[in-house]
C-alpha cells in the first residue's frame, strides 16, 4: 500500500530512496492514512459543491421559465447591466447555497462559509503538524537505524578479532599440551633407559617430584614443633 501511494504520489518523478523496515513503513502507512483522509474530505466537499450548482442551476431555470412564461420578462429584454446583476445574484446563491436572495439569507450563508474556512484551515494546520511530527519522527528513526547497523558492524569487527586470538590461543595451548606430552615420554624412555644401565631408582624424576612432596610435609609437620621449642628457648635459665 506504501509503495502504491508513494508511485502515485511522486507521479513520474522517482521515489527517494529510504531504509524498508516495520518502523520507516509504519510512519509512512501513518502519514499516507492522513493524507488519504484530507483528499477524502476535499471530494466531499467538491461533489457538494458540484450538488449545490446543480441544486441552484434547475432551480435558476426553473424560476427563468416562470419569468419568461408568466410575467413575459425574458433575460433578452433586460438591459446589460441588470442582465450581469442577475447573474451574479444567481452565482453567489449557488455558491452560498441560501434558500432566498434576501439580504439577512445571503449574510447568514457568508458567515456559515466563513466559519467552515475557519474551520479548514484549522484542521489543515492540525494536519500538517501532525505530518511535520512524524517526518522527525521517521529521521530520528533512520539515524538510530543508521547508529545501530554501524554498532553492528563494529561488534562483528571485534568478535572477528576476538575470535581469531581465541582460535590462536587454543592453537598455542594445544601445541604446548602436545609438546608436554611428549617431553613426558621423553623423560619416561630416558629414566627407563637409565634404570636398565643400573641407576639408583631413586634418582629418577617420578622418586625425586615424590621426595620433594615428603620433604614439604614434613616441613610443614615441624613448623609447629619449631614454635613451641621458640618458646622453650625464650624461658630464663
Amino acid at each position: 500500500q506504501v509503495t502504491l501511494w508513494l508511485k502515485k504520489l511522486y507521479g513520474s518523478v522517482p521515489i527517494p530512496e529510504y531504509e524498508v523496515n516495520e518502523r520507516t513503513v509504519d510512519i509512512l502507512h501513518e502519514i499516507m492514512e492522513n493524507n488519504e483522509e484530507r483528499d477524502k474530505d476535499v471530494m466531499l466537499l467538491i461533489e457538494d459543491m458540484k450538488d449545490r450548482t446543480s441544486k441552484y442551476e434547475a432551480e435558476a431555470d426553473y424560476w427563468h421559465d416562470i419569468l419568461g412564461e408568466s410575467l413575459s420578462f425574458l433575460e433578452g429584454s433586460m438591459s446589460k447591466e441588470a442582465n450581469d446583476d442577475l447573474t451574479d445574484l444567481v452565482q453567489s446563491a449557488i455558491e452560498l447555497d441560501v434558500e432566498d436572495t434576501s439580504l439577512t439569507s445571503f449574510y447568514s450563508a457568508i458567515n456559515d462559509m466563513t466559519l467552515e474556512m475557519y474551520k479548514t484551515k484549522s484542521k489543515n494546520k492540525e494536519m500538517e503538524q501532525k505530518l511535520r511530527i512524524l517526518t522527525k519522527k521517521l529521521t530520528s528513526a533512520l539515524m538510530v537505524e543508521k547508529q545501530l547497523e554501524k554498532d553492528v558492524e563494529e561488534l562483528k569487527k571485534s568478535q572477528g578479532i576476538q575470535q581469531a586470538k581465541a582460535e590462536t590461543q587454543s592453537k598455542n595451548l594445544k601445541f604446548l599440551e602436545d609438546k608436554s606430552k611428549d617431553l613426558k615420554i621423553r623423560i619416561c624412555d630416558a629414566e627407563a633407559k637409565l634404570v636398565a644401565r643400573g641407576l639408583d631408582q631413586s634418582l629418577t624424576h617420578e622418586a625425586l617430584v615424590k621426595s620433594s612432596e615428603e620433604l614439604a610435609a614434613l616441613r610443614k609437620e615441624m613448623e609447629p614443633l619449631k614454635t613451641e621449642l621458640a618458646s622453650y628457648l625464650d624461658l630464663p635459665p
